[in-house]
């Protein structure tokens, strides 16, 4: 008896600590942010891949005046020949706090009409914010994940040949000021906007740091106090960030994406007790070729024909109750149940919940 009590209370203890969640994973500094960069750049040493420049004038311009910075003058019609140059956008995302000398890893993309940007070198490009400003240099060899060929007609190819990335290749050239909070306080951002989670943070915060120490401003911020000296501040984020808690529950959602008919739902989604009758209509059409030809000394030509068969069928629609469900895998057996496709499912669902009978907020992508 004291040994299946004993193993009650571990389990239970186990069960609890799995629910609680770090402060750092439902919230964030408000300030400490990353920043997107993005350039334009060229890149070179293509075997044959390039852009078609006759076709991309922008690739044109850029080489040549890139070539007068560099003290060469290149010959009228010169550049129509060249086949090795492929214009791209490079991208990369600054993170906070960083440093100039740092490196950042980019994407490079191609957007005019190349083949592949496979064994290419991107040359110094100059990473931009969204203020215009200079922020990170990239420059470098680039890794591209696909391969392929074409002979004679035919071509293969294996995965995406016109992006690639330079892992470190650039280089952050100025630094973004991030402040830790105003005055006296910081100002933490819920990831998701929940009064009871603000209220629980809240209430976290108080029995760590003291009764007063945070204020839930609304349901998504909270404004917390923190230590003026600089030094104590990042050792007093460390603490705070690392406050366990429960977090209260998210609300039950069902997630469609309608262009690939896919349904996720969370764990709380319930459903009402209903009737659902679904039928599916088919129309299937096939072409039969037919040669028609023309009688004996009549001038006229033997040419092919098509007749067409056209067939609607539609299967017959049967009403299915489905019992109330308040766990996910009961849900998940009912709507199995109905024996729908993923994308008569979709159709299913938003009925479902005009009628009232799916407990949760639909959100198509």
């Amino acid at each position: 008896m004291a040994r299946t009590l004993l193993l009650a209370l571990v389990l239970g203890l186990f069960a609890s600590g799995v629910q609680a969640e770090r402060i750092k994973d439902i919230a964030s500094v408000a300030g400490v942010r990353q920043n997107q960069l993005v350039g334009y750049g060229l890149v070179v040493g293509l075997d044959g891949t390039g852009d078609q420049t006759t076709s991309t004038p922008f690739t044109i311009q850029s080489l040549m005046s890139m070539l007068g910075q560099l003290g060469v003058n290149v010959p009228a019609g010169t550049s129509q020949q060249l086949k090795n140059v492929a214009a791209v956008m490079v991208t990369a995302t600054l993170p906070p706090f960083a440093k100039p000398g740092q490196t950042l890893d980019v994407t490079v993309s191609s957007m005019g009409n190349a083949k592949s940007l496979r064994g290419g070198t991107l040359l110094m490009t100059p990473l931009k914010g969204a203020d215009g400003q200079i922020y990170a240099i990239a420059q470098g060899n680039m890794l591209v994940g696909g391969a392929g060929a074409a002979a004679g007609g035919s071509s293969q190819q294996i995965n995406h040949l016109l992006s690639g990335r330079i892992p470190a290749g650039a280089t952050v050239e100025r630094a973004v000021q991030t402040a830790l909070g105003q005055g006296e306080f910081i100002t933490l951002e819920l990831r998701e906007t929940d009064f009871t989670t603000a209220s629980r943070v809240t209430e976290a915060l108080d029995r760590a740091f003291g009764r007063g120490s945070a204020q839930a401003l609304d349901g998504r911020m909270i404004q917390v106090r923190a230590p003026a000296d600089i030094n104590k501040r990042v050792a007093f984020l460390s603490q705070l960030e690392n406050i366990q808690l429960n977090p209260g529950q998210a609300s039950p959602k069902v997630i469609i994406n309608a262009r690939t008919g896919s349904v996720v739902m969370n764990q709380l989604v319930a459903l009402e007790k209903c009737a659902v009758a679904h039928g599916n209509l088919a129309v299937t059409i096939t072409a039969e070729p037919q040669v028609s030809q023309p009688g004996a000394l009549s001038g006229g030509q033997t040419v092919v024909t098509q007749k067409a068969d056209i067939q609607i069928t539609k299967d017959k629609g049967e009403l299915v109750v489905m019992p109330a469900a308040a766990t996910l895998g009961d849900v998940v057996k009912a709507l199995n149940a109905v024996g729908a496709t993923p994308q008569d499912l979709l159709a299913i669902l938003q009925a479902m919940k005009a009628a009232g009978a799916l407990k949760a907020e639909l959100e198509i992508i």
